[in-house]
């Protein structure tokens, strides 16, 4: 059965079916072969998106959406130019840190991509940068998405794992900050080796003025976060808080979303949020029936008999999950992959926090690399050029993303020594 279902999802990748309907498609092959009736195989694709947690994932959607409508982006574009962006190269720097400081709050890095890609890729070009350096850099700074938290793959992690999302939210901010950083001195050196970014200096703020302007879109990321970590809201719960901030400042107060504006975006949020949880649907099917197989057990004897230590096992990981990322979209090789990797990782005396990062991280270069990275579709998209005009600028990006997760898998405390010192561990 397990043959048979993975050989159908290679064909309907060969076939360019998309993923959820190739994971789909082996998942009622293998149904059908093990003899599941149809009440089970509803069953097991309800129960999959069933759950609380997975609430949060339409309104996070809606809250970026809301916040791309409501001229939020656009201030948090103008603060983060104010502190970076006075040097050659601060308008590429400007890109990554405003791609963190969105984060902070959609949790989605196609989100991200998009609101912020919109203002920033057509700026970069007008500043000498090349477009498919611009598109590369937009699409790699998304990526930071689903790194800082709140973060919809480490939702699915956590529900899938069955570990705190909390704990994972505030273990994402050490890796989020190191790859934001890493990338921020990355383009400026770049910028001045190959001179882009003379005069990036041009049209920014000062900090007062932006930060007075961007006052309200600041507090967002404040306001949720704070309540999350203060115990006053539950990240689910946080999601909520999340539209409905948005939705008062972009409608109520900077007025840049209109009330006839407000279709348009629930259509555009529905239809994400549709995909995703179509993807998780059929993922809870596709690892019922590999897990009804024994696969897990099988796969983690495997790993355990020939990858010995922590090490040689994180190694294997990493480099099985980076090609894995490569052509199977995130939050289904997450919902597929989590519940068979973490026990094997606690087998070996690795946090489950720490590894459910260490994956996120990976998958999240699956989002950058091709034939299947949706923040190179969605960049290029945003800069109207096709994606393979943007793969050789994504190299360098890729092997600074590859240093910054190899210092995340064997430095623990970049992930959980936060987490230990605010969960008293």
């Amino acid at each position: 059965m397990p043959t048979s279902m993975l050989l159908t999802m290679v064909l309907c990748f060969g076939l360019s079916i998309s993923v959820a309907v190739a994971i789909g498609l082996s998942s009622i092959v293998g149904a059908w072969q093990a003899n599941v009736n149809l009440l089970t195989i509803v069953k097991e694709m309800f129960g999959a998106i069933n759950k609380f947690p997975l609430a949060a994932i339409p309104f996070f959607i809606l809250a970026g959406n809301l916040m791309e409508s409501g001229g939020i982006s656009a201030r948090l574009v103008e603060f983060a130019k104010s502190i970076v962006g006075g040097v050659q190269g601060g308008l590429a720097a400007t890109c990554v840190l405003t791609c963190m400081i969105f984060a902070a709050v959609s949790g989605s890095s196609v989100a991200t991509t998009f609101a912020i890609g919109a203002i920033l890729i057509p700026a970069l070009i007008r500043h000498g940068y090349p477009t498919n350096f611009a598109a590369a850099l937009q699409a790699t700074s998304a990526e930071l998405g689903v790194v800082i938290p709140p973060s919809i793959p480490m939702i699915l992690y956590g529900v899938s794992a069955e570990v705190s999302i909390g704990e994972l939210f505030i273990a994402g901010f050490g890796p989020g900050l190191l790859i934001g950083g890493a990338l921020m001195l990355f383009v400026v050196a770049y910028a001045r080796w190959k001179g882009y970014g003379k005069k990036d200096h041009e049209g920014r703020l000062s900090f007062v003025t932006a930060t007075r302007r961007a006052a309200l879109a600041l507090l967002m990321p404040v306001i949720i976060l704070g309540g999350i970590y203060g115990g006053i809201f539950t990240p689910t719960e946080a999601s909520v808080v999340a539209v409905f901030y948005a939705l008062v400042v972009g409608v109520g107060i900077y007025r840049e979303t209109k009330v006839a504006d407000l279709p348009r975006v629930l259509q555009k949020s529905v239809v994400s949020s549709a995909v995703i949880m179509f993807i998780i649907a059929n993922a809870g099917l596709f690892s019922f029936l590999i897990t009804r197989a024994g696969v897990p057990d099988q796969i983690g004897a495997f790993l355990v008999e020939w990858l010995q230590t922590p090490a040689l096992f994180l190694i294997g990981v990493n480099a099985a999950l980076f090609v894995i990322g490569m052509f199977i979209e995130t939050s289904a090789s997450i919902i597929v992959l989590a519940p068979i990797l973490a026990p094997v990782a606690m087998h070996f005396g690795i946090d489950p926090v720490h590894f459910g990062v260490v994956m996120v991280v990976n998958l999240a270069l699956g989002m950058i690399t091709p034939p299947f990275g949706v923040n190179l579709f969605a960049a290029c998209t945003v800069a109207k050029i096709s994606v393979d005009r943007i793969i050789s600028r994504l190299i360098p990006f890729v092997l600074v993303i590859v240093g910054c997760l190899m210092v995340i898998t064997y430095v623990p405390t970049v992930s959980i020594g936060l987490r230990d010192l605010v969960y008293a561990k």
